[in-house]
């Protein structure tokens, strides 16, 4: 996880669409600045998340993101085995010796860290803003990923929210 000092930063994250859409659903991108020290998407995550001009959620994402957006070097060998989006975040992980990968897939996860990536995930991101006093309560952030469907185990939730000591989310 995250380093849980207050006053220092992460280093570089590196992040795939599904944690953007999700932190932007939620008004929380801004959590990428507090808690690493630069923030960059590949050229094909940004293809991905700001292609649907209809998402509501385009505009702040197109504003946060413009200019973290990097194009990756190499050939991206990995499309057989994961999506483009997710390919590109690993090859740019490597290329720019990242700290972090903020991704959610677990098939796409379980990949990188077979790479010896370091993930972090939505929730696990969200935990640790919590933990620095960055954010004052997950459970509403939760149920807005549950009313908007984003995909996250209830049970993980659960979880999270009794480490946390907050009330759990009634299935």
């Amino acid at each position: 996880m995250l380093k849980n000092y207050n006053s220092m930063k992460n280093g570089i994250v590196i992040a795939d669409a599904g944690p953007i859409i999700s932190l932007a659903l939620v008004n929380k991108l801004e959590l990428l600045d507090e808690l690493f020290d630069d923030v960059r998407i590949a050229n094909a995550v940004w293809e991905e998340i700001t292609r649907d001009e209809s998402n509501p959620f385009v505009p702040v994402i197109k504003a946060y993101f413009q200019d973290k957006v990097c194009k990756i070097k190499s050939y991206n060998e990995l499309t057989f085995i994961m999506d483009y989006g997710e390919s590109e975040s690993l090859i740019l992980y490597r290329e720019i010796e990242a700290d972090f990968l903020l991704i959610d897939d677990k098939k796409a996860r379980n990949i990188a860290e077979n790479f010896n990536v370091r993930c972090i995930g939505t929730l696990g991101l969200l935990s640790v803003a919590k933990d620095k006093n960055l954010i004052t309560e997950l459970r509403p952030i939760f149920l807005e990923f549950l009313q908007n469907k984003r995909f996250y185990s209830l049970n993980l939730l659960n979880a999270i929210l009794e480490m946390s000591g907050e009330e759990s989310i009634i299935d």
